[in-house]
């Protein structure tokens, strides 16, 4: 596949001031009394997720209307634009309801349906993972901001693996997990859209998930992309908007053929 086309930078400012937005929101709701609703899936809600991608969605709305927008929490508008933002409000709305700092925002910008901009705030932590098409993925905090670089690892006997909780592997999905895990050096569960920043700062090796959503994957393939790393389905398909919840990221990518290939045996 052809190098995308590079991201704009109007578009990488744009989305720095939507984090900012969110953390804004986020953090005054952290720890504090907020009523958690049950969704159709089974998952929590809050107020903090529906009120943040509320603000995310304006501001969109109000900059680029034209721009298509699909969200975890109100829905899909123009999913056939030029140019979509996906959203996810609070990745990790679980740790978010028991206070764990683990969670993060994830901002994404497709152009015909091919990612060209991810973002990963973690606002509790005050760290920011951004990556765009045509550069480098930046790691920002209060030291300042950074290129972010996947360390080599081409060996799964020597790698890191993590996902975010073995329930999200069931049946044939189990099986296929076990052989991962029990190839790798260690494996390590909970951090959720963390897992791929430590991926592409170079702590990770390995994350394996599945049951995921758009809004749950497309902002972390920039990031990891433009830090080194690779990412695919586990059957080695690009990933994108119809894909089947099922991704496969590695920070050396020598090491993802052999991790999918583990995925795939029968």
């Amino acid at each position: 596949m052809a190098p995308a086309e590079a991201c704009p930078e109007e578009f990488v400012a744009f989305a720095e001031e939507l984090a900012e937005a969110a953390r804004g929101i986020t953090r005054r709701y952290f720890r504090t009394p907020v009523n958690v609703d049950t969704k159709a899936d089974a998952s929590p809600v809050t107020v903090a997720d529906r009120e943040t991608e509320a603000r995310l969605r304006a501001a969109i709305a109000a900059r680029f209307p034209a721009h298509g927008v699909v969200g975890e929490e109100h829905g899909t508008e123009r999913r056939e634009a030029e140019y979509v933002w996906v959203l996810d409000p609070i990745d990790g709305t679980k740790a978010f309801i028991t206070g764990n700092p683990l969670f993060g925002t994830l901002i994404a910008l497709t152009r015909a349906g091919r990612p060209i901009l991810g973002l990963i705030d973690m606002a509790i932590l005050g760290e920011r993972w951004v990556g765009a098409a045509g550069r480098p993925t930046e790691h920002a905090d209060a030291a300042g901001r950074r290129p972010a670089r996947t360390r080599p690892c081409s060996r799964l006997d020597a790698a890191v693996l993590q996902a975010t909780h073995p329930d999200m592997f069931q049946g044939a999905d189990a099986l296929a997990f076990a052989r991962l895990a029990g190839a790798v050096r260690l494996t390590r569960f909970g951090g959720d859209c963390f897992s791929y920043a430590q991926l592409a700062s170079g702590f990770v090796d390995v994350v394996c998930e599945a049951c995921l959503q758009p809004y749950d994957f497309m902002a972390l393939l920039p990031v990891i992309e433009g830090a080194g790393g690779a990412a695919s389905d586990w059957q080695g398909r690009p990933l994108g908007l119809d894909s089947d919840g099922h991704m496969v990221a590695a920070g050396d990518p020598a090491l993802l053929a052999s991790a999918r290939g583990l995925l795939k045996s029968s």
